[in-house]
């Protein structure tokens, strides 16, 4: 019954049609609940997105992920340009199990490994940092040193890193390493509905993308969107104090329930549960969704509530058995 839920979080209006019930609340996304203001700007639909606005987009995301504006790419949605980035640099590859799975879809011939054995520089390396669903979180340092003696690409999705930025290796992008990162817009920003992303590369990379992407990659709300946010220092500033508070709110939730919160990033939790898909149902019967497994039957991941009446609602549902 959970599989229409287990190929990546959200489905809500499957979730209402298969469960009923109004006043729903998701937390099978890891999005934050608090989504960037986007008030009352406004944009010209009748215009083709600029050029130089698409430019002055990249320069902005650039500045706020360390690196130079030569090496960003924006695409519409991190899943594109991981696909994309795939298909240029081919070969084979493995990614760090259990993570994303587009990971083992983006280059055809993959293989899953444990995380204790991503030393092995053979092929193309793929993992994300922070992980998803487990939460992990790896060194930038740490990280920096899968590149020593590869023969192939270290790919890092780092789609949950905009909380910590301590932990992002993105300033690391040169020309000369085998090194691609890829950000996301709509998870810390609280807007995946507009669909951007970036991809960080050496030129060459970022080049043959921009080919295949042609010439209007973005609409020009995200183009809007996505420089104003990145330029809203007080906001970012404020929200990377508000996360991690309101996770530990919903540690202190999950303790109080009987389940150990597993992960170190604040927009989501890992549990594990004798019967997850039970657990699943029994949330979604009082309209909460979360996010089950299909090969992980005792895991489920649970988003951060938006306030603290959802919180309630989630503790309400977790002790009532």
């Amino acid at each position: 019954m959970t599989g229409a839920w287990t190929w990546h979080g959200g489905g809500l209006e499957a979730a209402k049609r298969r469960f009923g019930g109004d006043d729903w609340i998701d937390l099978s996304t890891g999005i934050n609940p608090h989504a960037w203001p986007t008030g009352a700007m406004a944009f010209d639909w009748q215009r083709l997105p600029d050029t130089n606005a698409l430019a002055r987009l990249e320069v902005v995301a650039a500045s706020y992920f360390g690196l130079a504006a030569q090496h960003v790419c924006a695409v519409p949605g991190t899943e594109i340009g991981l696909r994309l980035v795939g298909s240029l640099i081919g070969g084979p590859a493995q990614h760090i199990a259990p993570s994303y799975r587009t990971h083992g879809d983006m280059i055809h011939d993959t293989s899953a490994i444990e995380a204790s054995a991503a030393q092995n520089s053979t092929g193309n390396l793929i993992l994300a940092n922070p992980n998803n669903p487990d939460g992990r979180t790896v060194g930038a340092e740490r990280v920096r040193t899968l590149l020593d003696g590869r023969d192939g690409w270290l790919l890092v999705d780092e789609a949950f890193a905009d909380v910590d930025p301590a932990h992002s290796v993105a300033p690391s992008i040169d020309d000369a390493r085998r090194l691609i990162v890829f950000r996301s817009f709509g998870k810390f920003f609280g807007l995946a509905g507009l669909r951007l992303g970036f991809v960080l590369a050496p030129q060459a990379i970022v080049a043959a993308l921009r080919e295949r992407l042609g010439a209007w990659p973005l609409s020009a709300a995200a183009i809007a969107i996505g420089t104003a946010a990145y330029a809203d220092a007080d906001w970012i500033a404020a929200t990377r104090q508000r996360l991690p508070e309101e996770a530990a709110a919903l540690d202190a939730v999950l303790v109080r329930s009987g389940f150990q919160p597993i992960g170190a990033c604040p927009l989501f939790r890992l549990i594990e549960t004798g019967d997850a898909h039970a657990l699943f149902e029994r949330l979604a019967a009082r309209a909460i969704l979360a996010r089950p497994f299909a090969d992980q039957p005792h895991w489920l991941r649970i988003g951060l509530p938006a306030d603290a009446n959802a919180l309630a609602r989630l503790e309400a549902a977790l002790t009532d058995g």
